[in-house]
């Protein structure tokens, strides 16, 4: 290995930090079975007998944790990269809140409607991080620590049991209605910063006691004269007690409302969970 290489990738690559961006055309590449294709590129790769497919991207962030990307890459040549995809400004909304565990707010190029599709991943090595023009990602510690923390639950999410998300289908079916009118309970429930529910004594239980939290954004109190209170009845009469869940509770809370122990021992019920 080249030592003067390996000095100016360490150096260039210093100045980079998880969240960090490029933004020009870049070129996604995934491996494919041409026998198989699932995507349009991969058909035309496949076509020509090739295993990889490319697509193009407006640009990538950087995913890997900034104490590995600043080591130096004569031990740690690899970094993560995740493409970055346009989406529409109630999208943009619906990530920046957390209810897109597909995708990542990130700060920094958030004006273009951009944001990171972390369903797709793909390693590169730090000399061509080092060769790209950086755009900062995060410029604030909360911004930072809010962006790992969307990182990590895209790898933990809480895969529900197959009852629980039948027994949940008209709520379901009530926020997807909902969701994106102009009343009462589509400003409701764009002002919740997350649903979570916790299962007891456990998820595997022959007779459960659920208790659902409804954590919205502090300065939401109100929605045209209707309160949170009545907000809370109309959902929870969409899920009776019935089968296992013996009984089910709810309540609308802020973050410094719910205990530390009731947040860990609860799991997301997110808007990806409920297109499915």
């Amino acid at each position: 290995m080249n030592e003067e290489w390996v000095q100016e990738v360490d150096a260039a690559i210093k100045k980079w930090r998880q969240g960090d961006a490029v933004l020009s055309e870049q070129g996604f590449v995934y491996r494919i079975d041409p026998q198989r294709p699932l995507t349009e590129e991969s058909l035309d790769a496949g076509s020509e007998g090739a295993d990889l497919a490319e697509s193009e991207v407006r640009g990538f962030v950087v995913v890997t944790q900034t104490c590995d990307i600043v080591r130096s890459c004569s031990s740690r040549p690899f970094v993560e990269v995740v493409p970055l995809v346009e989406v529409d400004e109630q999208y943009l909304y619906e990530i920046q809140r957390g209810r897109r565990p597909q995708y990542a707010f990130i700060p920094g190029v958030a004006e273009h409607r951009l944001v990171a599709d972390l369903d797709r991943v793909m390693t590169v090595e730090k000399s061509v991080v080092a060769g790209w023009e950086r755009q900062p990602g995060c410029d604030s510690d909360q911004e930072v620590r809010t962006l790992g923390q969307v990182l990590a639950r895209k790898r933990v999410r809480f895969a529900f049991p197959d009852d629980f998300t039948q027994w949940t289908g008209k709520l379901q079916s009530r926020f997807r209605e909902k969701h994106n009118k102009s009343s009462s309970e589509g400003e409701a429930l764009k002002s919740l910063r997350e649903i979570r529910v916790r299962a007891a004594p456990s998820w595997h239980d022959s007779e459960i006691q659920l208790m659902f939290w409804f954590i919205r954004h502090e300065e939401e109190v109100q929605f045209q004269r209707m309160g949170w209170d009545k907000l809370l009845q109309q959902w929870l009469k969409l899920i009776p007690a019935s089968g296992r869940f013996q009984s089910v509770e709810g309540q609308v809370v802020t973050l410094e409302d719910i205990t530390a122990k009731d947040y860990i021992e609860s799991d997301p019920f997110d808007l990806d969970h409920l297109s499915r």
